[in-house]
């Protein structure tokens, strides 16, 4: 053996005695935890002293905490009743002026109620529909006299036969809710000699409605829509009857006539008819829109002639809410069946709204038949009214008893 392997045997035999066991290093960490416990006296818990020091720290944050709520509270309390006294000083103000404005209104009793119901009748159609506070009249029936400026001579042969005048004309309004009127618009220009004309003969008779509606022979569905709207506005009527003043009326067969319909909610009464669609030009009634009614030749839809017709309540409404969307054609009386096509209304074909002048209604009326209305067709109304309404009401005229006796 060699001297170097000799001493390779002597450094594994004394590497081999030096090495110290796994075991005995993990018992001398226990032990030495164990002496560190003992010494200090401690295992992460506070002693009872720090215990005490915490309690009195977390007390003083909570105190501090408590003491800033409790000044914010008060601070609030203080904003709040602020307003409380801000918000009592208004309404002592507010009730101040109502007293006195109460105090100033009593010593103005009556004066806005009585001028309100003395110029009832000198209200126009603007004044209506500007007045919110506006109360209608109850009525049964409202009849609107289609005239115009230059028919003064009709509307006192009107005035001098069917038609009551002064106190008889008011009395029959606040007995029999009969209510009449004359019914014309205003000229194109403002406060013209026509306008003063009226107005001159408005202040005598006091028997005219006045509508905001510029007149011409070819507004008549317009001036029709303007009635209806109107009539509405200012009475609360069961009818609404649109008459020529060229034509006879008997007012108490009317309303003889119009009583039998009143349970019926939506009824169109007159004369139906349904003449021919005018679509040659240059004659009269010429119906421009002739092509909506189809080929030519063709028909009109069944309306009442225009010389006079009455409507119920809620048709009269509807015209009146929906007048700025009702079309208007050539004629009116078309105009209004138009109006009328599609809704619920029943059509009542009355004859007796169309007698023929003596001696038709003559007859009629000797066999206790007395018609409601007459005229003549081949004029549209009576041939020269002015003229013949006196003999027409003499011969076809109820007597005085029916009208006052009609509506009992």
């Amino acid at each position: 053996m060699t001297s170097f392997e000799e001493s390779r045997i002597g450094m594994r035999s004394r590497n081999g005695r030096g090495k110290v066991s796994f075991k005995w290093i993990l018992i001398l960490c226990i032990i030495s935890f164990g002496l560190g416990v003992l010494f200090s006296n401690r295992i992460l818990v506070p002693t009872e002293q720090e215990d005490q020091i915490i309690q009195a720290r977390r007390g003083s944050v909570d105190s501090e905490s408590t003491s800033e709520d409790s000044a914010t509270n008060k601070k609030l309390l203080l904003e709040k009743e602020d307003v409380v006294g801000v918000l009592n000083k208004a309404n002592e103000a507010i009730e101040s002026l109502d007293n006195s404005i109460a105090r100033l209104r009593l010593k103005l009793p009556s004066t806005e109620k009585s001028h309100k119901t003395e110029n009832f009748e000198n209200l126009t159609a603007v004044d209506i529909h500007a007045d919110s506070t506006f109360t209608r009249k109850k009525a049964f029936m409202v009849i609107g006299i289609n005239t115009a400026f230059s028919s003064r001579k009709r509307r006192d042969s009107v005035r001098e036969t069917w038609m009551p005048r002064g106190k008889s004309l008011l009395q029959l309004e606040q007995e029999k809710g009969i209510v009449v009127r004359f019914m014309i618009g205003h000229s194109s220009t403002s406060n013209s000699i026509l306008d003063r004309a009226i107005d001159s003969e408005d202040a005598q008779h006091k028997d005219f409605l006045r509508l905001e509606h510029v007149e011409g022979y070819h507004e008549l569905s317009a001036k029709t829509k303007s009635f209806f709207s109107t009539a509405v506005k200012r009475w609360d009527a069961e009818f609404y009857v649109k008459v020529d003043d060229d034509v006879h009326v008997n007012l108490g067969t009317l309303a003889a006539t119009l009583v039998r319909h009143r349970a019926k909610p939506r009824v169109y009464i007159g004369c139906m008819k349904s003449g021919p669609v005018l679509y040659q030009k240059n004659v009269k009634y010429h119906e421009p829109e002739y092509w909506k009614f189809g080929e030519p030749g063709n028909r009109y839809f069944r309306h009442a002639t225009g010389q006079i017709y009455a409507i119920s309540k809620e048709l009269a409404e509807y015209i009146s809410t929906n007048q700025p969307i009702l079309h208007k054609y050539a004629n009116e009386d078309v105009s209004l069946g138009a109006w009328f096509i599609g809704l619920e209304v029943e059509h009542i074909d009355d004859r007796s709204m169309c007698c023929g002048t003596p001696p038709e209604c003559e007859w009629k009326a000797q066999a206790s038949s007395v018609c409601a209305a007459s005229f003549d067709w081949s004029c549209s109304g009576i041939c020269k009214s002015v003229e013949r309404i006196k003999d027409v009401h003499a011969k076809c005229g109820e007597d005085t008893a029916t009208l006052w006796n009609a509506l009992v």
